[in-house]
């Protein structure tokens, strides 16, 4: 009895599916994300350790005792490094989230003087939506390279796509992280 009851649901489920509508689902709405973190604690607990991990993954030291090279030789190496780029990739998507705030109310910077004001960034982000998101979609595009290359298992591939994702994110502390440099 119970797996003629098994068979009925499987049956009416299939059925269902199968009369279901063929239209995509409808996008997620904005109010469906709950943000927590700010972006501060985005960065400094998924983007800045995974683009460590990228950036430390291939390398070469020369010293007294000779050259040591550095890069993922085993299965379980190129594992490693593409847990990290794969959180790297979808930490950009978790930073476009809004209203997530840049930093918790009240947090100052660490380093006045050399960084912004946290709510000097908050501002120039509101201020401008559509060159945040370009930087989070260009640190997404140099990470894809690295992935790209992780799944390739190819050393210099990663390598060279270090570069890439260093000039995402040196254009994006540049708009909204340094002070302007006042001419001199």
């Amino acid at each position: 009895m119970r797996i003629l009851s098994v068979l009925s649901l499987a049956a009416a489920l299939g059925a269902s599916v199968a009369c279901g509508s063929t239209t995509p689902a409808e996008p997620a709405a904005e109010g469906e994300f709950r943000p927590t973190s700010t972006i501060k604690e985005i960065m400094d607990s998924v983007v800045d350790p995974s683009a460590d991990v990228l950036w430390e993954s291939v390398s070469t030291t020369i010293d007294r005792t000779g050259q040591t090279d550095r890069m993922p030789r085993t299965d379980e190496d190129w594992q490693t490094v593409r847990r990290s780029a794969v959180a790297l990739v979808e930490a950009t998507n978790l930073l476009m989230i809004r209203p997530r705030r840049v930093a918790p109310p009240g947090e100052k910077s660490q380093y006045p003087g050399i960084e912004l004001e946290p709510e000097q960034i908050q501002a120039a982000v509101d201020a401008d939506r559509a060159a945040w998101v370009k930087h989070a979609h260009d640190l997404h595009d140099a990470a894809m390279v690295a992935l790209k290359a992780i799944d390739a298992k190819n050393v210099k591939g990663l390598m060279d796509a270090g570069e890439g994702i260093d000039e995402a994110c040196e254009k994006c502390h540049t708009q909204y992280w340094y002070p302007e440099k006042k001419p001199s």
